[in-house]
């Protein structure tokens, strides 16, 4: 999945920091760069000795928030990980320095697995698949029993008040984004339909989630986690920027979104007997719940509302970068049409929320 380079690094500067820092990476270097990675330019390293390693590292030029691209945090992460039951990549350096390649960065092991891209897993048996899609959840569950701070985590996040942290961070971004002027156009992104409504809506105490503090990864899904070449089990989990301490709920459903996204391609083919081998959703929660230990269940059209809003900002933010022309994804145009039909979703999603009523909101 890595191909030509579309952002250059300086290789030379690299190589030279590496023979200082990290002898086990043996110079000189072939460098690719990989096709997915919206918000982190990620790269494939090749050694002299033919080992293979991953760079990741923040994007170049004027970045639209502070909180965002934050690689420091990745390595921390997956870094502390290691020792845990949770399947990840080993990390072996982080720079902070951005005259090494302009930006900081963090190398980590190259995982030889496969990634499938879409969430139905296509190209395996229905067995097979059910099988993989049962170690994805069950990897969810044990990351969601990690202590934080048995791995040294306990300031990675507050344990309480995740939902209204995440609130304000995401408004605060959004407003940032829909004032980016595309460099040719010079017409600014815009701001995402209902999303005033949607914020008042989230913000209720009453009907928020029940608190609940644990290491969640942030973008947790399928196209996310590397499996085991040839058996059906999560060799690690990848992409790590949004990690932190917070509520379970939000992984959950990010990684179950398939199944009630209003318009997206999947939903069809997440319908009941559709792709033979398919959990049900309900399956899902059961895997989860015997490994984690309490019931994500009454919640989730709460969360999945969230995620339909969350997601939004995250395409009005491709769509932002792309307006800069500083998306990394070669498919980042493709990805930023998709702004406004995850907030209707998620505004459809918020009028289904149980004993709610219809909230009514104005564009």
């Amino acid at each position: 999945m890595a191909g030509a380079v579309r952002q250059p690094i300086d290789v030379p500067a690299l190589e030279r920091y590496l023979q200082k820092h990290v002898s086990v990476i043996r110079t000189p270097l072939d460098v690719k760069q990989f096709a997915f990675g919206q918000s982190n330019p990620t790269y494939q390293l090749t050694t002299a000795d033919k080992q293979k390693f991953v760079l990741r590292k923040k994007p170049p030029g004027r970045l639209l928030s502070k909180s965002a691209h934050k690689v420091e945090r990745e390595f921390k992460i997956i870094h502390a990980l290691e020792h845990t039951d949770v399947p990840v990549p080993k990390a072996l350096c982080l720079c902070e320095d951005s005259s090494v390649v302009g930006t900081p960065f963090y190398i980590m092991e190259f995982l030889d697995g496969r990634i499938f891209t879409h969430p139905s897993i296509p190209g395996v048996s229905a067995q097979e698949r059910h099988k993989l899609w049962h170690d994805v959840v069950r990897t969810l569950a044990k990351l969601h029993r990690v202590d934080p701070k048995s791995i040294g985590l306990e300031g990675f996040g507050k344990p309480t008040g995740f939902y209204d942290r995440q609130i304000t961070t995401f408004s605060t971004i959004s407003q940032s984004q829909a004032q980016t002027v595309d460099v040719d156009t010079k017409k600014p992104v815009g701001d995402i339909p209902y999303f005033d409504d949607m914020v008042r809506f989230f913000s209720n105490q009453a009907t928020q989630p029940r608190n609940r503090g644990t290491i969640v990864h942030g973008d947790y899904k399928i196209d996310n986690i590397v499996f085991h070449p040839t058996e059906p089990r999560v060799l690690g989990i990848l992409d790590w920027e949004l990690a932190t301490v917070g509520h379970p709920l939000s992984d959950f459903c990010n990684l179950t979104s398939p199944y009630f996204v209003q318009g997206a391609e999947q939903v069809s083919v997440f319908q009941p007997g559709v792709v033979p081998g398919l959990p049900a959703r309900d399956e899902c929660l059961r895997w989860y719940r015997e490994i984690a230990g309490w019931d994500p269940t009454p919640d989730t059209h709460w969360g999945d509302a969230f995620y339909a809003f969350k997601s939004s900002v995250i395409m009005q933010g491709i769509l932002a970068r792309y307006a800069l022309r500083q998306a990394s994804s070669s498919r980042a145009s493709e990805y930023a049409d998709m702004m406004r039909p995850f907030a209707l979703a998620a505004w459809e999603l918020v009028n289904k929320v149980p004993e709610q009523g219809p909230y009514q909101g104005k564009l």
